[in-house]
């Protein structure tokens, strides 16, 4: 079955969502705004834990949701940040600081990062102001896939299996 999907960007401001039969997530973060600069809490320069997120409903059919979050602004190509998957359908959030484990207590999975560990990553440029996206994708099913899961492989695994997705964008530049 071919899925319509619409891209529709909210004021400019780095919020997108992806509307799949009509339905449509919206993702933010009560730690940054939508294309504002993210506190160093949340990044290599403090504590390093993730930044709280919380999203509209997904659409109908929604099994799972999945997770990644990366900067096309780095030297070496997009550097990934976290990538998460069976994060159960009902959820509505992820709280700040989620551990950095394999796997959670509710099901969730998280993957192997850039930084070749397990958990966030949060941003850590060699210079200048990147852009760290935050992108969460409602899946029609769970995803059977091991603790070493990098972007690609989840990426590869959620083909054919995404009904919509939503969008967060925020920035960082070191002291």
């Amino acid at each position: 079955m071919a899925v319509l999907t619409a891209l529709i960007a909210v004021a400019g401001l780095g919020l997108t969502s992806v509307l799949a039969g009509g339905a449509g997530m919206e993702l933010t973060s009560a730690a940054f705004k939508p294309g504002e600069m993210i506190p160093a809490k949340y990044t290599c320069d403090g504590p390093d834990v993730s930044p709280s997120l919380t999203w509209s409903d997904p659409p109908a059919g929604t099994k799972s949701l999945a997770l990644i979050s990366d900067d096309p602004d780095a030297p070496v190509g997009t550097w990934v940040h976290w990538v998460m998957w069976n994060i159960p359908a009902d959820a509505r959030a992820l709280e700040e600081n989620v551990p950095k484990k394999e796997s959670l207590p509710n099901g969730t999975k998280q993957g192997t990062t850039d930084f070749r560990r397990i958990g966030y990553g949060g941003p850590c440029p060699p210079s200048g102001t990147h852009r760290y996206f935050f992108k969460l994708y409602a899946l029609d099913t769970t995803l059977n896939l091991p603790a070493s899961t990098a972007k690609k492989d989840l990426e590869k695994a959620m083909q054919g299996h995404i009904l919509a997705q939503a969008e967060l964008m925020g920035k960082y530049r070191r002291r």
